[in-house]
Order: C-alpha cells, then structure tokens, then sequence
C-alpha cells in the first residue's frame, strides 16, 4: 500500500472521529453537522493554515538584502528540486528548529529559527533546508497542516466532552444513546488519544521521506545526519515553545527532552533517522 493511500485513509479516520463524536452528541443530526464542520475545517486549512502557523510563531519575511546567504541555499535548492523559490522567513527563538508549510509547491514557505542559524554550519543549514524542500516538493505539508486541524477540532470536542461529563453528562437523550457520564468520559480520553496515534502515523512515515529526498537532493546524508545531531541536544537544551499541534511541522520534535510528549511523538527517533541517513551516505 503507497504512502498516499495509507494517508488519505487515516485522513478519513481523523474526519470518522469527528462524526462520531457528533453522532454521540447530537444523534444522526449531529453526525451530519460534526461532518459539514470537519468538511469546512478542511477546506479552511487548505488556504489559510500556512498563514496561521508563521503568525502563531511570530515569523518574519526575509529576503535576500535581509539574509542573503540564507536566501541563496534555498533559492540553489529549489531550482536543483525543481520547485519555485518559496518564500523565507524566520522566528524570533533562540530553539534551533525549521518547518515548511504552504498549501503546494507553489504557495510554500520555508521558516528557520535564529538559534538554528547560530548553531549550524552553512553546510548543516543547507542539510535541514534541503529536508524542508523536500517536504514542499513531496506535497507533505499540505496533508500535514490538514490533519493537524482536524486533530486540534477533536481536542477541542473531547474538552467540550470532559465539561460536559462533569456538569451532569448532556441530556437525557445524550445519556441513552452515548451512556451517559461513562461515555463521554470515556470519548473525552480515547478520541485525542486516536487522533495523536493516527497524526503521528502520517508525520514519522514523512519525516522518514524527507530525510531521503533531502539527502538524494544533495547527492549525500552527511549534512542533514551532523545537523541532526546538534538538534538532538540543542532542542534538549533549549526546547521551542511550540503548540502540539503543529509539532509535527518542525524538522525535530520541539518537546524534546519532556518525557510525556515523547510517549505520542509525532517524529521518528533522531538516532534511527541519523543511522539511515549515514548508511545512505556510506
């Protein structure tokens, strides 16, 4: 089974989630609102998540008179990958990270942190650019921002589940229908913890990819697998204050080191991801 197929099946879980929790709260007609809610939700991550998260990071455009060196490694990137240049920008953090985000090759953007610039050689730089142009050229980042939505959409529903619970377990309906309490409870705990597995499913496969075509992009694993190495302790050191639904964006778990987060992260360990790229280098 191809990674797209395996993607858009457990993109129509994260949306099954959804209905289902609609159908607990509401019935069949609260099955075809929490559908009609998830299908906007889509829609609304396609054109405006990229948009979102640079805000949310406080990231800001940089050109080539403001990071010219830095412009030049993306823009030789791209043409060697054979996408458009995206657009470039950089937040505001001493955490060493990079994302890309963007709804196609054409509409990407590429962000990095200042720590990331301070940390890493420009050989390095260029090893994590390349993997982030190779999420943009593989199309990773729109299926990405987009389970990311529908993750956060039944984050909020299972809160609303837990305070429905302690104020008395919805209406009378709700409780012969869905079981009450117990249900809702029981929906507040398994529906984020579903929605974490099946996120971390999609992203650890990509991550994988991407190191790949980053490392095929270059003609070598060496410069991502050292740069790789100084963000297992960078991000130990100094971990990004991010939100964990868009952790999965960054070329490194931005929690790190928090031993809780680690049980559901959306990477594959630094140490297999260094491994492999070092055998594809030898």
């Amino acid at each position: 089974m191809s990674n797209m197929v395996k993607t858009t099946l457990l993109l129509g879980l994260l949306t099954g989630i959804i209905v289902w929790i609609g159908q607990f709260f509401g019935g069949s007609q609260g099955m075809l609102v929490a559908f009609v809610f998830a299908v906007v939700m889509n829609f609304g991550s396609y054109w405006f998540s990229d948009k979102l998260v640079l805000r949310m990071y406080r990231a800001r455009e940089v050109g080539m008179n403001e990071a010219p060196e830095l412009y030049r490694v993306v823009q030789n990137l791209a043409t060697h990958a054979g996408i458009p240049m995206p657009k470039l920008y950089v937040i505001p953090s001493e955490a060493a990270n990079a994302f890309a985000t963007g709804r196609s090759p054409e509409h990407a953007a590429v962000a990095v942190t200042e720590g990331i610039m301070r940390l890493m050689s420009w050989d390095e730089i260029e090893g994590v650019l390349a993997h982030e142009l190779s999420h943009v050229k593989n199309r990773d980042i729109l299926i990405s921002s987009v389970a990311a939505t529908l993750a956060g959409v039944i984050m909020m529903l299972a809160n609303m589940a837990r305070w429905a619970a302690i104020f008395g377990g919805g209406s009378r309906d709700e409780r012969e229908n869905g079981g009450g309490i117990i249900g809702l409870v029981a929906m507040s705990i398994l529906a984020p913890l579903a929605a974490m597995l099946i996120q971390m499913a999609i992203s650890r496969s990509r991550e994988f990819q991407a190191d790949a075509s980053g490392a095929h992009l270059l003609h070598s694993g060496e410069k991502l697998a050292s740069a790789l190495e100084k963000l297992a302790v960078a991000s130990e050191r100094i971990p990004l204050d991010a939100s964990p639904q868009t952790a999965h964006l960054f070329i490194v778990n931005p929690f790190t080191g928090r031993s809780f987060a680690n049980l559901f992260s959306t990477h594959p360990p630094l140490e297999e991801r260094i491994r492999r790229l070092r055998a594809m280098h030898g």
